[in-house]
């Protein structure tokens, strides 16, 4: 078992024990101890729930606050939860499914209202974003201000190339190749059959290729990790 797959296990291990914690306080009326065994299911998850969020909305004022409503829902309806699956792929589709709510409300209200601009600045601050998480994942190992330029270049390369893709096709690939998840998973977060996570996968990944071709490094360290995981 690689050191990955391990921590993973153990990080479920950790959240079926803390859910059936939940539940049990929960039941007793003990609230003010559920809420303080619940919040360490929050901390393990905050960081990796703001990057889907982000990735769904674009916006990180607003994905803070599908993640936070997310977190509150998935509280309330804690009896529900059952163990056959992960708890953060249980999590997760709930997140996935208020942050497509909130992409229908936003769709509904930009018929009426005419935009202010034609495109929105990107995320400013310290709060989770694709661009930092990207960053951390394809920046160079050297600590020369060319390396930082070049990082900062590639990341900014990656996150143009993935806001293009076709809504579908960005979930799963960032479901599979940012989040680790498997291909069963992805199929359970998204409501898609397996074959057809595969077949956006590999679409994705193409795609990406030929958007990020110029780049050259980048496009083939996505495509490297693309072969890795359709075979999951």
């Amino acid at each position: 078992m690689t050191g990955t797959s391990a921590a993973l296990v153990a990080s479920r291990e950790a959240d079926a024990s803390a859910a059936s914690a939940v539940k049990s306080l929960q039941a007793q009326g003990q609230h003010a101890e559920a809420r303080d065994r619940y919040a360490e299911v929050v901390a393990r998850h905050q960081r990796r729930a703001n990057r889907i969020a982000y990735h769904y909305l674009r916006d990180a004022a607003e994905a803070d606050e599908a993640v936070q409503d997310a977190f509150v829902k998935a509280y309330a309806h804690l009896a529900s939860f059952r163990e056959e699956l992960p708890f953060d792929v249980w999590f997760t589709r709930i997140l996935i499914n208020g942050c497509l709510d909130r992409i229908k409300a936003r769709t509904r209200r930009e018929r009426w209202i005419v935009p202010m601009s034609a495109a929105s600045p990107a995320p400013q601050g310290d709060g989770p974003t694709i661009d930092r998480d990207l960053a951390e994942r394809t920046a160079g190992a050297g600590p020369t201000p060319e390396d930082a330029l070049l990082a900062r270049e590639r990341r900014r390369a990656i996150a143009s190339a993935l806001a293009k893709l076709p809504e579908r096709q960005r979930a799963v690939f960032v479901l599979s190749q940012v989040e680790g998840c498997t291909s069963r998973e992805v199929s359970a977060l998204t409501g898609l059959n397996e074959s057809t996570v595969r077949v956006h996968l590999f679409r994705a990944i193409r795609k990406l290729r030929t958007l990020l071709a110029p780049d050259g490094a980048p496009a083939a360290a996505i495509a490297g990790k693309g072969k890795r995981r359709v075979t999951s």
